[in-house]
């Protein structure tokens, strides 16, 4: 049996908007209403209502961490106006979490802001970071004892969320196509594969990175939580003749913010695939049995070169897995996935890499970004009974933090 560090963390990822449901103060919310072909997140799972639930089952299989958010929009509804019942609401989570033993993982902004903030000119708007910082401090009044706290999720990511919007917006009776599910066509996934050339713009990333600073100050002067955020990883690869291309793309895609990582006490590592980069961009996802239901190809193996990669460029800021795992019906392949991606990270652990702890994507089937069929959970989700069936893949990875090692 291979073993983890001492204290390692074991446990399960989840967004607000996506199992919360009723966000309907959100960006994304009022995206849903409008948006042709954009599934609505609706009830979603409620697990605002059921988190008690949700968290006694992990707590229940052996894991020992819970990663989730607090969300922004239904914190502060109306500019400058806090909701004192949200903020308790999540404290209550937070609470529920060490009375079962489990070690909470924050993060402050999952994709999804205020309408308002959006209506404003979101990130772009010259007093975005005013914005942030002023959420950022109210949020640091339920945060007493919480040891891990990431400021945003995927800057990188909701870079290219941003992009597909405007995109979506300039195509008059366009599809909404989710950033993070391939299209079906070859040429739709042709052009989904290529898009992230369109916003690797190094002003709006450097935006983010100082957005992230600022918090960062707030979070240490005001709790005595370890901060950090969490990257998109990409696993990328040079196919011949592709790696001048594969260094402009991976720069503008995650190096900018691997470095504005520097300096903070954790990075989070968020990693399902690999793809490769040709001469002129990103290569599509090449149609096999075994690939996912978001299209990507089975590339457990992505997790440990996303960490070497990480650990290199951030200069050996400490890691924590935040998001790992695959879209699929099938829990076996679940299970083989993992294992085989843990089986990497240990490789990289074992060559004196720090990592804290690995937080699988994610706890419970929910709502995909604009689609319900990508199934990532360790746990089912009746829509209607909203009835929770924890998967065989629940009780392996919690017989794995048991052990704290895999056979």
């Amino acid at each position: 049996m291979t073993t983890f560090p001492n204290g390692f963390l074991w446990g399960a990822s989840t967004a607000p908007h996506q199992i919360e449901g009723n966000n309907v103060n959100s960006d994304w919310w009022a995206q849903e209403q409008v948006t042709p072909g954009m599934e609505l997140s609706g009830d979603a799972v409620d697990s605002y209502h059921r988190y008690r639930e949700d968290i006694q089952l992990l707590a229940d299989a052996g894991l020992n961490s819970y990663r989730f958010g607090i969300e922004w929009a239904r914190i502060e509804p109306l500019p400058g106006r806090f909701s004192k019942a949200e903020l308790a609401h999540y404290r209550r989570m937070i609470d529920h979490c060490v009375e079962l033993g489990i070690t909470p993982v924050i993060t402050l902004q999952h994709f999804t802001t205020p309408l308002w903030f959006a209506k404003d000119g979101g990130w772009s708007a010259a007093d975005a970071s005013d914005k942030f910082e002023r959420f950022v401090t109210e949020a640091t009044t339920i945060l007493d004892g919480v040891e891990w706290v990431a400021t945003m999720n995927e800057p990188n990511m909701q870079a290219a969320i941003m992009t597909a919007m405007k995109r979506m917006q300039e195509q008059a009776g366009g599809q909404w196509q989710s950033p993070t599910v391939e299209a079906d066509s070859d040429e739709d996934r042709e052009q989904a594969s290529r898009n992230f050339l369109t916003y690797a713009d190094p002003t709006i990333s450097r935006k983010f990175v100082d957005i992230h600073h600022a918090a960062r100050e707030i979070l240490h002067a005001r709790t005595d939580a370890k901060v950090g955020w969490t990257i998109a990883a990409g696993a990328l690869t040079a196919a011949p003749g592709g790696e001048a291309k594969l260094e402009e793309i991976r720069y503008g895609k995650e190096d900018i913010f691997w470095e504005g990582s520097r300096g903070d006490d954790w990075v989070g590592v968020q990693a399902y695939s690999s793809q490769e980069v040709d001469a002129t961009g990103l290569v599509p996802h090449p149609k096999r049995p075994d690939n996912t239901l978001v299209g990507t190809t089975y590339r457990p193996d992505s997790l440990e070169m996303a960490v070497r990669h990480a650990t290199e460029v951030t200069q050996g800021v400490p890691i924590i897995i935040t998001e790992n795992g695959i879209a699929t019906r099938d829990d076996a392949q679940r299970i083989r996935y993992t294992d085989e991606a843990l089986q990497g990270l240990h490789h990289a652990i074992s060559d004196g890499i720090d990592v804290r702890g690995y937080l699988h994507w994610t706890l419970l089937d929910n709502f995909e970004w604009g689609h319900w069929e990508p199934t990532f959970g360790l746990i089912a989700v009746d829509r209607d009974t909203f009835e929770r069936s924890p998967k065989p893949s629940l009780a392996w990875l919690g017989a794995v933090a048991a052990r704290n090692g895999i056979a």
